[in-house]
């Protein structure tokens, strides 16, 4: 059945500012506390959004999280007006007011693992949202999450969706950024890779001793059992614990796919010649062939890859078959990249262009082109089942940006969050929001 993959790209939030709050992600820790600029922020994913829908690439969007979270704060103690809550917390806890306030919901590729129709064991496409459960201020995510997809992807004749695992380490899930489905055609049987850190039942396995390991191959094989997948199509990988603690947070820092391609890093894997093998194999069960695409350690170092994020790239397919890879400007700053890059160009291999973005903002809060997104293979039956309002267009884009320019603030530091007047701009915001993108009422504030 002929099916294409579409991209849905998370909107930078009201309230984007560098906190530092994610452990183990470089980026993040090493800009923590420096002055953002949300309206530029929403701006440079939208404009990445817009120029790849122009390049005929299907491409949606999702809307940000209501920030600051006052019903999480309301949870931990803090009482009174939300202006209260809020001017409480700044004073008592800053810390977990600053974890409340993130606009972190804007990297989709957390947001939740999507398995489609043509793997699935009743034939509809199936989401579980992220719990996201090693970083507080990403596991307050998931329901409203779940409200957003529930909105975008509504018809329960084409699309199941499943609650998030429950909230314990032991089945630590970080959706799509540890997950990537690799098959012929869109619309075919596919293999389905989840990458995990750590065996949450094994004492004996090894894991990353500097940062945590954020995936666990239980919550994986739960994910899969809730898709309904073949497990003759589904293959289970080891991230190398070295690459996690340099600064590899999630599998798709180090390597990313797209049909029949695997683009990764030669110390991706903890164990590269058996992952390759589990895939091949399971290709071959599908009628495929895997076309793995190695890079080796000597021309892009760990610690280049991480500064650049080379991986943390989309993987798209062309018109002619060939693909495209959208990487971030830092790519052109660290030279071993960029001359891996040209010399892959002139390799005619399966990657014929590279597409450069400037994405600072997200950039420095530790994601790249790959964390802004969440890929939905669907057939044309599935993609007219989509809320409409959710494609980008040129007038859904100029809607978008018009809205961003009314209701976002061009600076925003730490010491804003702690603003009343941030909460009622950012609910009125959403609320416009909601009625541009039809979602109905999926923020706590709307839902009484």
């Amino acid at each position: 059945m002929h099916a294409f993959e579409a991209n849905f790209d998370g909107l930078v939030g009201p309230t984007h500012n560098y906190a530092g709050l994610s452990y183990g992600n470089v980026a993040s820790t090493g800009n923590g506390q420096r002055a953002a600029n949300p309206r530029l922020a929403a701006r440079q994913g939208l404009d990445k959004m817009k120029a790849l829908a122009d390049l005929g690439f299907r491409q949606g969007v999702l809307a940000p999280h209501e920030r600051p979270d006052v019903a999480s704060l309301r949870q931990l103690g803090f009482a009174g007006s939300d202006a209260q809550v809020v001017a409480r917390a700044a004073r008592e806890a800053p810390a977990v007011l600053a974890a409340c306030s993130s606009a972190s919901p804007m990297w989709t590729a957390n947001a939740a693992t999507v398995s489609p129709s043509a793997d699935s064991a009743d034939g509809r496409v199936h989401f579980t949202p992220a719990n996201l459960n090693n970083k507080f201020h990403r596991a307050i995510e998931h329901p409203t999450t779940g409200r957003v997809l529930a909105a975008t992807f509504a018809d329960p004749r084409c699309f199941a969706h499943h609650p998030a695992l429950p909230a314990h380490m032991a089945f630590g899930d970080e959706g799509a950024a540890n997950h990537t489905r690799l098959c012929a055609d869109y619309g075919a049987p596919g293999v389905q890779l989840f990458v995990y850190g750590q065996r949450a039942f094994d004492a004996s396995a090894n894991g990353p001793r500097r940062y945590p390991a954020r995936q666990t191959l239980e919550a994986s094989q739960a994910v899969a059992r809730q898709h309904g997948l073949n497990p003759a199509r589904v293959v289970f990988a080891q991230q190398a614990p070295a690459a996690i603690d340099a600064g590899v947070f999630h599998n798709d820092v180090i390597a990313v796919g797209n049909r029949d391609v695997l683009f990764y890093h030669q110390h991706a894997f903890a164990d590269a010649d058996a992952t390759l093998a589990a895939l091949a194999d399971a290709m071959h069960g599908v009628g495929a062939s895997l076309r793995p695409l190695q890079v080796p350690a000597a021309a892009v170092s760990i610690e280049d890859a991480v500064r650049s994020y080379l991986f943390n790239s989309q993987l798209l397919s062309r018109a002619d078959g060939r693909m495209l890879l959208v990487v971030p400007e830092e790519c052109r700053h660290v030279e071993p990249v960029w001359a891996y890059l040209q010399d892959l160009l002139a390799s005619q291999g399966p990657i014929a262009e590279v597409r450069v973005f400037d994405l600072k903002q997200s950039m420095q809060n530790g994601g790249g082109p790959a964390c802004l997104r969440l890929r939905v293979a669907l057939t044309a039956d599935e993609c007219a089942a989509v809320n409409p309002a959710v494609w980008i267009n040129d007038a859904r884009y100029a809607s978008l940006c018009a809205w961003v320019d009314r209701h976002y603030r061009d600076r925003l530091s730490a010491d804003d969050l702690a603003d009343p007047q941030l909460l009622q701009e950012c609910r009125t915001a959403l609320d416009e929001l909601t009625q541009l993108l039809q979602l109905g009422a999926v923020y706590p504030f709307q839902r009484g």
